[in-house]
C-alpha cells in the first residue's frame, strides 16, 4: 500500500557506507530526507549525489539528515562514491543504504513500475522528527531532481509548523506569506500585529514571521 503524507515512515535496519543503522534511531530528533537511486554507476545519480554533498551545510542549517538508497552493495557504493568525488569535485558526506534485498525499496514503494529490472524510481521522502512523512516526490529515471526545491519545501514546512501561515507559489524563505483562511481577522490581529494586505477575504498577505 502506498505511503501517504502523515503516515509514519517505515523503520528498518540496513547496512550503509557508514555502517549498519536502524533508521529511526539514526534520524534521532532530526528531520530526514530519504532519497532513492535506480542504481550505482549511473550518470544522473552521480550528479545528484554530488549536488547533495555540496548542499550539506544547507541541510545542516535545517536540522536535516540526508540518506540515499540504492539496490546495490556497500562495496559498489564505496566504489561509486570515488567516481562521484572525482567527477563532481566533492566528498560524499552522507550514508548510502545497500538495499540488495529490496526491503527498503518495497516498504517505500520505490520499485519502478513496468520495468524489467528491479531498480528504483527517483523517490524523495521528507520525514519530520516525529517520524511522520511530510512530503514525497517521485521522478522518472531520466529526470534529475531539483534539490533547491527540496530545500524550499523543508523551509516552508518548518515555517508553517510554527505559525498560522501557508506559503504561496514559488515562495522562498524571507518572502511574504499567506495567513491561513481558517483564522478570522480578529484572531489574525493577535498573530500578526503588523497587519496584512487583504486581496480577497480568503487571501491575506503578510510578512514572513521570524523563525
Amino acid at each position: 500500500m502506498a505511503l501517504r503524507l502523515g503516515d509514519t515512515a517505515p523503520d528498518f535496519e540496513a547496512d550503509t557506507t557508514e555502517g549498519r543503522i536502524r533508521f529511526h534511531d539514526w534520524l534521532g530528533d532530526s528531520w530526514g530526507v530519504l532519497f532513492s537511486h535506480p542504481a550505482d554507476y549511473t550518470p544522473v545519480c552521480t550528479t545528484e549525489l554530488g549536488e547533495t554533498a555540496k548542499l550539506k551545510q544547507e541541510f545542516d542549517k535545517r536540522n536535516t539528515k540526508v540518506i540515499a538508497v540504492s539496490v546495490d552493495s556497500v562495496e559498489d557504493h564505496k566504489g561509486w562514491s570515488r567516481d562521484i568525488e572525482e567527477t563532481q569535485h566533492c566528498t560524499v558526506n552522507f550514508p548510502i543504504i545497500a538495499d540488495e534485498d529490496r526491503q527498503v525499496s518495497q516498504r517505500y514503494d520505490m520499485l519502478h513500475p513496468g520495468e524489467g529490472d528491479a531498480s528504483t524510481v527517483r523517490s524523495v521522502f521528507l520525514i519530520d522528527p516525529n517520524k511522520k512523512i511530510r512530503m514525497t516526490l517521485t521522478y522518472p529515471k531520466s529526470a534529475g531532481r531539483n534539490f533547491v526545491e527540496i530545500l524550499r519545501v523543508i523551509d516552508s514546512i518548518q515555517l508553517t509548523d510554527g505559525y498560522k501561515v501557508a506559503t504561496p507559489v514559488n515562495w522562498r524563505d524571507g518572502e511574504d506569506v499567506i495567513i491561513l483562511p481558517t483564522l478570522s481577522d480578529d484572531e489574525a490581529k493577535a498573530h500578526f500585529p503588523d497587519g496584512w494586505k487583504t486581496i480577497k477575504p480568503y487571501l491575506r498577505i503578510t510578512k514572513q514571521p521570524n523563525r
